[in-house]
């Protein structure tokens, strides 16, 4: 095999042009069987094959920079830098990262993982090489829905000031395309917006109309004016912001490709080449349903099923569900995504409120700004979008929704630690993040039930609310618990004594078992779920202190600024001011400052301490 002579970094140099193809087609075959077995993200990486292998024969590394944008479809490269090996442990603990990680390769030249990011970061280092006087490559790479993100937009503002070559790779893939050719076709807007122009194309259109030969000429008008508008927009658009606009290319012809490379190095600024390629391509399920196969888990190469489906209701599903029947009950409420309408599970709500269904594309400022746009005007917008994609948000949360106290629910997908996809998705920030804002409401449910209830009570309040919830499949225990949800307060699951294990959302279900063990030798514990991080059930707590001498607070994010902290502000206050008549000792169980690494979600509990048995035995220590 071709693959087999590569094994470390600018190796795909010795390999011939007229091997490049069966190389390619290595690679795709390469893909599907690892990420088949290790899931991952397989539609974005089929994509752009033949792009990486351009661009390895057009780089040198580790010395020139290469920057991927959000990351997802780095593979190739890892691949063509020697790192083939790593694919059986890919996005396993310990393993080799689904994202660029410089700690991993210096072939890495920026760690990746939200979108919209490569050019600003690419532009750094650029600027970097013209402060220090070096000479060596920068290329960035965006696309597949990135430029949609106003951060690429700020950065190309800038890009224009560079005085030596900075390369910008637009991958066109046409997903999430449809907003950057909105925007790209405004240059145009003088002249088709103008009075002169649209006379002139309506009784141009009134005549050839006229005749069954003219509607014919009109209809191929039609079409050549769009496809001719296609090739100028963009080459208009980058030119008239001072960046060399070069192509389009096919990016499944590397040698047209590498010409163009080479062509664009040679320009002295900012210089920007636009390469159409296909998401999925090459397989023809991913081909025929990109987004399914953007970030999938083990499948059947055959089929395309997925094997980790066991048809047990997510979370995602139950948020679908309570969406749609809330959108028949309440005209108010609209739905915001950005660009997440499969993964969040708003596609239900868009089949039958399309009119109140919005995709902003990967735009988390605009989505948060625009939904307290309509929240102030009568309308009950609901964000739904991942934990870790709303801190790109959080100053619009702050300024434009909580401070003017508007009615908008955030419900955060993916709460926690999502597993695979590592640091840049784990959602372990929202709970610090959220509680310190005035006006808002935090939110977890215990179980599939409980999200419901929540969802719908949210819908119906004042002000704003954020829900948080995990990825996957939703935990249906303590059905026969479903006390109904009131403001800021906690539900008493086990009323006892001696021990208080005050667990929020997720962390019900591993409390539970923490419980029964505690139970099994001999003590005495009590289960609060407290479905608010804020506002805190203060009376309960006050309750408990009576005839407690062991709190122990449970959540599935950072100990900094979360339920711990507020709890343990709590007791030192009833302490200061003489309102507790015996010590309680105060364990806080989350995540104590640090970014938790890609793994399954079984193990990096066990390694951080989340799991059952963990607690149980730090408890028993006390």
């Amino acid at each position: 095999m071709i693959l087999d002579r590569i094994n470390k970094p600018n190796d795909i140099k010795k390999i011939p042009m007229s091997e490049m193809p069966l190389l390619a087609q290595e690679i795709r075959e390469f893909l599907l069987d690892k990420v088949s077995k290790t899931g991952g993200h397989l539609a974005s990486n089929l994509g752009v094959v033949e792009l990486t292998i351009a661009l390895h024969l057009f780089l040198d590394f580790p010395q020139d920079k290469l920057v991927w944008d959000v990351g997802h479809q780095c593979y190739t490269h890892k691949i063509l830098t020697g790192r083939k090996d790593g694919f059986d442990t890919l996005r396993q603990y310990g393993g080799m990262s689904g994202f660029p990680k410089t700690c991993e390769s210096d072939c890495d030249a920026f760690n990746t993982g939200h979108s919209s990011t490569s050019i600003s970061a690419a532009l750094g280092i650029a600027q970097a090489r013209e402060l220090r006087g070096e000479n060596y490559k920068v290329v960035a790479v965006i696309g597949d829905g990135a430029m949609t993100g106003g951060l690429a937009y700020e950065a190309l503002n800038n890009a224009a000031r560079m005085k030596t070559n900075f390369m910008i790779v637009y991958n066109d893939n046409e997903m999430s395309i449809s907003e950057n050719v909105g925007i790209l076709s405004r240059n145009l807007s003088n002249l088709r917006t103008s009075r002169h122009y649209n006379e002139f194309k309506e009784n141009l259109e009134q005549s050839l109309n006229q005749t069954p030969l003219g509607k014919h000429m009109a209809d191929s008008l039609r079409r050549t004016k769009n496809g001719i508008k296609q090739m100028i927009v963009p080459e208009m658009f980058f030119e008239d912001m001072g960046i060399t606009y070069v192509g389009p290319v096919d990016g499944y012809n590397i040698p047209e490709m590498l010409k163009l490379f080479r062509e664009a190095s040679r320009v002295n600024g900012a210089v920007l080449v636009h390469v159409k390629t296909v998401k999925g391509k090459g397989y023809g399920p991913a081909e025929r349903h990109p987004s399914r196969f953007h970030g999938i888990g083990a499948f059947d190469v055959a089929t395309g099923v997925n094997n980790n489906r066991n048809g047990k209701a997510r979370y995602q599903d139950i948020f679908s569900t309570v969406m749609r029947k809330m959108g028949q009950r309440e005209p108010s409420l609209v739905a915001i995504t950005a660009a997440m309408a499969d993964g969040t599970g708003l596609n239900r709500f868009k089949n039958m409120y399309p009119e109140r269904f919005f995709d902003v594309g990967i735009a988390e400022e605009h989505a948060v700004t625009f939904a307290a746009g309509l929240a102030m005007n009568g309308m009950v917008p609901v964000v739904a979008v991942y934990s870790s994609f709303l801190q790109r948000a959080y100053d619009q949360v702050i300024h434009d929704v909580a401070l003017q106290d508007l009615h908008v629910v955030f419900c955060l997908d993916r709460a926690g630690i999502v597993g695979a996809d590592g640091e840049t998705h784990n959602g372990l920030f929202d709970i610090s993040m959220l509680s310190a804002v005035p006006n808002m409401t935090v939110m977890a449910p215990k179980n599939k039930w409980e999200l419901s209830d929540m969802l719908k009570f949210a819908i119906a309040g004042k002000g704003p609310f954020a829900i948080r919830y995990p990825r996957g499949e939703a935990y249906d225990g303590l059905q026969d618990f479903r006390a109904p949800i009131e403001m800021g307060r906690a539900e008493l699951v086990y009323r006892e004594k001696d021990i208080a294990l005050l667990a929020y959302g997720s962390m019900v279900k591993v409390a539970e078992q923490v419980r029964l063990a505690l139970k099994e030798k001999g003590k005495n514990v009590t289960l609060v779920n407290m479905r608010f991080a804020k506002p805190l059930d203060e009376a309960l707590l006050e309750d408990l202190e009576k005839d407690h001498s062991l709190f122990a607070t449970l959540e599935e994010g950072m100990l900094k600024g979360g339920l711990g902290d507020s709890v343990g502000e709590k007791l030192l206050k009833d302490g200061r001011e003489g309102r507790l008549s015996h010590e309680i000792k105060f364990l806080p169980i989350g995540i104590d400052d640090a970014f938790i690494p890609h793994g399954s979600v079984t193990k990096l509990f066990s390694v951080y301490g989340l799991d059952a048995e963990s607690i149980t035995e730090r408890i028993l220590e006390l």
